[in-house]
């Protein structure tokens, strides 16, 4: 029988080391959001070369309740005025995951000589289980598929902080708490997160358990039933699970495999990141609210890592939820309609060679 210890804690404790470790360095150095960027790099690092990272599937969800604690618990009754200037950053992001989609998609295709399915299915920005679950049932290269994927989450994770420390980027200074939530606090609000979480999940809600414990954070407090912040090192823990979580997303993935996805994938990202960038300047030139806190909004980052990348960074997480509830929801209509286009294609190619 399979010794627990060797196979489950020793690479779980590993892990931890190498995320904590990385996020440390990084904080040290100044960078903002340092312990998210630095912990999902050097884990990504650790999966790459070979070492046993792992994180236990139980797990995840409780992180997925820890970052919609903490968004939620940043949201500010103020955040509720920005409402109305909301219309022209959801115009906006329609537009933009249209033109990403059409243009990474035909590059893929057309200078890497991807399949339709798997250069479509790489450039669709975020709901990653919806895709792969496509993925699954015949339609591209499903491995190709993961990698690029997972090295736009990765790419994203850590161009912002980077960009925030390097660009002339106007954000907000993360407001320094003075009383924070005592431990019957926190397991009080822990545990309406998660029942609130597993309800969005049963309803089949896109990133449930993250979306419903904000969701229940950001009641509770507007409702006046807590008041103070989340203790700091809860937060610290929360980056850094976060950024293991990212970067153990590579396990399993061989290092041929990924170097001949990379290149498409590193690529695909920076397209995507520029098209976003634009659209996020256009907009900030209509609405009054800061540029990165619009780009992480506008940002094709899964919803944990873009939510936990604006509590580090001081915006307002409301405001960048909304969007990413927004974009799955767009998502979720889209890639079934491009899916159908796909097979129209791969058809019609069939029929041509059969003739």
């Amino acid at each position: 029988m399979p010794n627990p210890l060797r196979t489950s804690i020793l690479p779980f404790c590993l892990t931890l080391a190498i995320a904590a470790a990385g996020g440390g360095l990084a904080s040290a150095f100044g960078l903002p959001a340092g312990w998210l960027m630095g912990s999902a790099l050097t884990v990504t690092i650790a999966a790459m070369i070979g070492l046993p990272v792992r994180l236990p599937d139980g797990l995840r969800n409780v992180i997925f309740i820890l970052i919609g604690m903490s968004m939620g618990a940043t949201v500010s009754p103020d955040s509720l005025s920005l409402l109305a200037s909301w219309p022209i950053s959801l115009a906006a992001l329609a537009i933009e995951l249209a033109i990403i989609i059409a243009t990474t998609g035909w590059m893929l295709t057309r200078f890497f000589r991807l399949d339709p399915g798997t250069a479509y299915l790489s450039s669709f920005p975020g709901h990653l289980s919806f895709v792969m679950g496509i993925a699954a049932t015949g339609v591209g290269d499903a491995r190709q598929i993961v990698i690029i994927q997972v090295i736009r989450i990765l790419m994203l994770t850590i161009a912002v902080p980077i960009g925030a420390t390097f660009l002339p980027i106007d954000h907000f200074e993360v407001r320094q708490a003075t009383a924070f939530l005592g431990p019957l606090e926190l397991v009080l609000l822990a545990a309406g997160c998660a029942a609130i979480g597993f309800v969005f999940m049963q309803l089949k809600v896109p990133a449930g358990m993250v979306l419903g414990a904000m969701a229940a954070a950001t009641a509770a407090k507007l409702g006046g039933l807590y008041t103070d912040a989340i203790p700091q090192p809860l937060v610290v823990l929360t980056f850094v699970l976060t950024g293991a979580m990212i970067g153990s997303r590579f396990v399993g993935i061989t290092r041929r495999e990924f170097l001949s996805a990379a290149k498409g994938g590193v690529i695909a990202t920076a397209m995507t990141v520029g098209i976003v960038t634009l659209v996020a300047f256009l907009v900030s030139l209509l609405v009054d609210m800061p540029f990165g806190q619009l780009w992480l909004g506008l940002s094709p980052g899964a919803i944990e890592g873009m939510g936990a990348l604006g509590i580090a960074l001081g915006y307002d997480t409301a405001f960048i939820a909304a969007h990413h509830v927004i974009r799955l929801l767009m998502l979720s209509i889209g890639i079934p309609v491009v899916v159908v286009f796909i097979r129209r294609h791969e058809r019609k190619l069939a029929q041509q060679r059969h003739n």
